[in-house]
């Protein structure tokens, strides 16, 4: 971890209430963990818009009695090759089963597969997460079949 820096912000009395209820309710410690919480989701916002190496999850909620749903689902998954690195399925009942999709990719690319299995009929609920796993992340040279090679 690199060295702390103090700085001062100057906020009106009724920003700075504001806020130290929201970081009260969300069960902040200090200011300072807020504010550092809220400068990595701006830089993360920027890492998104910027088209730069992410890793996401993808949350599906779908009706797995949707003829062909499933399998229209694990092709996106085969077309993104190397960008999807794992999926977990679950059964939630007779009707409905809950999937995560975690990948690593550019993150226009990652959006772009999300928008593309969340747009399916019988997606009934989804979200795509993005996080910047850390400096210097890698992303794969995609193929459709990487385990051809």
């Amino acid at each position: 971890m690199s060295q702390l820096s103090r700085t001062g912000v100057s906020l009106e009395d009724d920003l700075l209430q504001d806020f130290d209820r929201l970081i009260g309710k969300r069960g902040y410690k200090n200011r300072s963990e807020a504010i550092r919480d809220l400068i990595r989701e701006a830089l993360l916002t920027d890492t998104v818009d910027s088209n730069k190496p992410v890793v996401g999850t993808l949350t599906l909620v779908y009706d797995h009695h949707m003829p062909n749903l499933g399998e229209k689902l694990t092709a996106f998954q085969h077309t993104a090759g190397a960008m999807i690195l794992a999926t977990t399925h679950v059964h939630l009942d007779h009707h409905y089963c809950l999937e995560v999709v975690i990948m690593k990719g550019r993150s226009k690319e990652l959006q772009g597969i999300a928008d593309q299995m969340l747009a399916l009929r019988g997606v009934e609920l989804g979200k795509l997460v993005l996080a910047n796993s850390g400096k210097g992340l890698k992303v794969a040279h995609t193929h459709p079949h990487p385990h051809t090679h």
